[in-house]
């Protein structure tokens, strides 16, 4: 990383430079921030907010951590990770602190919606076109993200990631003993469930708390409409009152059907374990479950298989995970670091594998990646791509949260045309705008 390493020294020193003539303006000159001379040693720290705190998540942090250490071993890294809820707690944190004016210098955010018109429309962050541009990042990260990222032209976050929503994770032992194969359609997937609880199985389908719920519900409406209905709904060219839409969630009830009573009390790693157990015999989760499923000595094809969920074949339902540069971060330099090697080859080759997810680059080493994310890169490049409501592509925030609302009502109620009505509204009150 050698050249990476003197280009990074090259965007310091400039940036500096710019601040100290003036022509930076505010950003980035806390005193606490320490810098060496170009070619020197930079010391200081840089405060990182994230919610991986377990599993392969944690794990695959601290693996990028360490290419960090050895590209700036003179930097503390301070790891401001918050557990719980797929970032909702951590997010929560993160808000209070941007309130107070205390904010880390970089922080996790989510691809889309998520980060536009959030931290971009409350000007939280800064532009990174001067870090694409020293980095040659446009080369090699995909056409498809960079507009999620952008604004009027200026990119505000480094993606280090490509997950895949959609996957239907499965123990083969189980469906081997009862005879069934990974389904291919949704009508498969409810005889296969129906099947296993025919047989005693009381809960084929793991689930977890609720956001793992509606990580459930946005699969069932791609694989119930297709990609391009599904996009309608979020653009607004399509509508939730359809009756596409209704046989979608009439789907997701029939699935509800099939899924543990204590689901509220699990996370989504307990769900996941339930199918590694031959309690369950399927969970519907994003890949960082491989990641997890190999953190824990699993072996696929052996303890897991996997699929895309019924019905979504061909099509990939992604989200990326990315980190920002805060608006007057208090060691601005020692971010830059951070999001460099964050966005280098070597840190995401590193962090990719461990935490279950595919690089957002174009070049990441093939070698390194196991039998499961092989073919999800292989899937990204192949499939129609669209985008989670859960991780925060589809939907800005005010909008998610009022689907979570109706969704929360409707696990208590199961009342579909209470459930429609409510999403009809949510769109009308919460447009992307």
């Amino acid at each position: 990383m050698q050249s990476i390493k003197g280009l990074r020294w090259l965007t310091v020193v400039l940036v500096t430079s710019m601040v100290i003539m003036g022509c930076g303006g505010d950003e980035g000159t806390d005193e606490t921030t320490t810098t060496a001379a170009a070619g020197g040693e930079m010391t200081g720290e840089v405060e990182v907010f994230s919610w991986w705190t377990g599993g392969g998540e944690a794990a695959g942090l601290e693996a990028m951590i360490g290419v960090f250490a050895t590209e700036d071993p003179g930097i503390e890294f301070v790891n401001s990770a918050v557990a719980g809820g797929a970032g909702t707690n951590a997010r929560a944190v993160l808000a209070s602190r941007l309130q107070a004016n205390d904010p880390p210098d970089s922080w996790q955010g989510h691809a889309g919606w998520e980060l536009i018109g959030t931290y971009v429309a409350a000007d939280q962050i800064e532009s990174l076109n001067f870090l694409y541009d020293q980095e040659g990042w446009l080369d090699v990260m995909p056409e498809t993200l960079i507009p999620l990222i952008s604004k009027d032209g200026d990119i505000y976050s480094v993606p280090v990631n490509i997950h895949r929503a959609n996957v239907l994770w499965a123990n083969p032992t189980v469906l081997a003993d009862a005879g069934i194969d990974m389904p291919e359609s949704f009508d498969d997937f409810v005889t296969a469930l129906q099947t296993l609880k025919d047989g005693g199985m009381d809960a084929p389908l793991a689930m977890g708390e609720q956001w793992t719920s509606m990580h459930l519900f946005e699969t069932v409406l791609l694989a119930t409409l297709g990609p391009d209905d599904y996009n309608a709904l979020w653009d607004g060219s399509g509508s939730w009152d359809e009756a596409g839409v209704t046989t979608a969630l009439e789907n997701f009830a029939t699935l509800l059907d099939f899924t543990n009573s204590d689901a509220s009390a699990l996370s989504w790693q307990d769900a996941g374990q339930l199918v590694i157990d031959g309690s369950a015999a399927f969970n519907v989760m994003g890949d960082w479950q491989e990641g997890f499923f190999r953190e824990i000595g699993s072996v696929p094809q052996e303890g897991y298989t996997w699929a895309p969920v019924p019905g979504t074949g061909g099509n990939f339902q992604f989200l990326s995970d990315s980190f920002v540069l805060a608006k007057n971060a208090p060691h601005r330099d020692e971010a830059i670091a951070w999001l460099t090697v964050a966005g280098s080859r070597e840190g995401q080759d590193a962090f990719n594998p461990v935490k279950g997810s595919i690089p957002a680059r174009n070049d990441g080493d093939r070698s390194l990646y196991g039998e499961y994310l092989l073919s999800a890169m292989d899937d990204w490049a192949s499939n129609t791509v669209v985008g989670s409501l859960t991780h925060g592509v589809v939907a800005n925030d005010s909008w998610k949260s009022e689907i979570d609302t109706a969704l929360g009502l409707f696990m208590q109620s199961r009342d579909v045309a209470a459930f429609q009505t409510a999403l009809v509204a949510a769109a009308a009150a919460s447009p992307n705008e």
